[in-house]
């Protein structure tokens, strides 16, 4: 998993492209990035897979802030982020949700 941030110059803003490798991703159909930035909606943000396999999708994200978020693998499993920036306790099912600052 990778997560690379691009800030914006113009406003309080960055670009944030998370990635799930093509290592994990060519066993995969569908990948979905879910997180406070979307209201935890599991359909959203469907990631798209690449040639190589791997799964990328990018969210503008205001600049300032942490967002929890986790990815939904073929709509039944969930996965944090190894390169997370944190990780906090998921208070729902006690597992822990990956954390991005921005």
């Amino acid at each position: 998993m990778s997560i690379k941030k691009q800030y914006l110059k113009t406003k309080p803003e960055a670009n944030v492209t998370f990635q799930v490798p093509a290592s994990k991703g060519k066993e995969l159909n569908k990948v979905n990035l879910v997180g406070e930035f979307n209201n935890w909606d599991e359909s959203a943000i469907e990631m798209k897979k690449l040639k190589s396999g791997a799964f990328k999708a990018t969210v503008k994200l205001a600049s300032g802030n942490d967002y929890q978020f986790r990815y939904l693998l073929d709509g039944a499993a969930w996965e944090n982020d190894e390169e997370a920036d944190a990780y906090v306790p998921n208070n729902l099912t006690y597992e822990e949700n990956s954390v991005v600052t921005v």
